[in-house]
């Protein structure tokens, strides 16, 4: 196996971020998703043409899911909204914990089947274990998965029964196994942290099923292999990473989130590309997302 290489960090978009995250390439768009949860925006870059659009919503914004042409599920506060972006259409809302109005939803990624899986968080960030890991399927059906969490993060599939989630409070990624009725068969401890290190936070799988995971308060992206065994890390000139997703033409190149998020004066100037969207190529290739898919053809109609 080749050892990866990484080009040294380029910036795409110097956006100052609070909290960006989301990193989602649409390859039909030739483009890179992207959000800033706290300033309740979400945004694309085409990398063609370097034409840079910026959204906003109602509501802090966790992630993107694409469905199809312009239709996404926005992962928002206390919401899943299916929502044509360009027509600014609703088709469907689906509410998440009204009964715990203090949560919101953070990270999000679909699976190899193209169902949905998601987590919420406290959002005032109490050391609390009010989040949950959900999965929506195609059927718009929601079923909690796992609870317990601080902070949850990713998932990163290795295939539709095996996965990686991140409790990033607790410096956690776990390695977990579901069966077929989505209950939890083994839930394991694949790394821990040390407070050095930072936090682990939004991740991504290449091709050979290495991990990249981004670092809160680390500055930098590091790659575990299926042992946990450091095998690479890129650096970066800004505090706070946030979330990494594969794109590009050759779906060899990452893009990395960044945030100025609990950033001091002494920070931000250390750090001045905190809160900037970075790429790096890479020489191997990495594994993207699934659309989420409808199932049902009325629903889908819909779009």
């Amino acid at each position: 196996m080749n050892k990866i290489k990484t080009s040294p960090p380029k910036v795409l978009w110097k956006l100052k971020c609070k909290l960006g995250e989301g990193t989602l390439w649409v390859k039909e768009h030739n483009s890179i998703y992207f959000v800033d949860i706290k300033k309740k925006k979400y945004f694309s870059l085409n990398i063609k043409n370097n034409k840079k659009k910026t959204y906003t919503v109602n509501k802090e914004i966790g992630f993107l899911a694409h469905i199809r042409g312009h239709v996404f599920v926005l992962g928002l506060q206390g919401e899943l909204r299916i929502q044509n972006i360009r027509t600014k259409k609703i088709i469907k809302k689906i509410f998440i914990e009204k009964d715990i109005r203090l949560n919101r939803i953070n990270d999000g990624k679909t699976d190899p089947a193209g169902n949905l899986w998601f987590g919420t968080m406290d959002n005032l960030e109490r050391k609390i274990e009010k989040g949950s890991l959900y999965k929506l399927d195609k059927n718009l059906l929601l079923t909690k998965v796992d609870k317990n969490y601080r902070i949850t993060n990713g998932p990163a599939f290795i295939d539709k029964f095996n996965f990686y989630h991140t409790d990033s409070s607790k410096k956690i990624i776990y390695k977990i196994k579901i069966n077929k009725k989505d209950k939890i068969v083994s839930k394991k401890i694949f790394k821990k942290f040390s407070s050095k290190e930072g936090s682990p936070d939004g991740m991504t799988l290449d091709k050979n099923k290495n991990l990249w995971i981004a670092h809160f308060h680390g500055a930098c992206v590091s790659v575990l292999n299926k042992s946990a065994k450091l095998i690479h890390r890129i650096n970066l000139p800004a505090q706070n990473i946030t979330n990494c997703a594969f794109g590009g033409q050759n779906i060899n190149e990452v893009f990395i989130t960044s945030a100025t998020k609990g950033m001091n004066k002494t920070a931000l100037q250390k750090f001045k590309y905190s809160g900037f969207l970075f790429s790096v190529k890479s020489n191997i290739k990495g594994l993207l997302q699934k659309k989420f898919i409808l199932k049902d053809a009325k629903k889908r109609s819909l779009l």
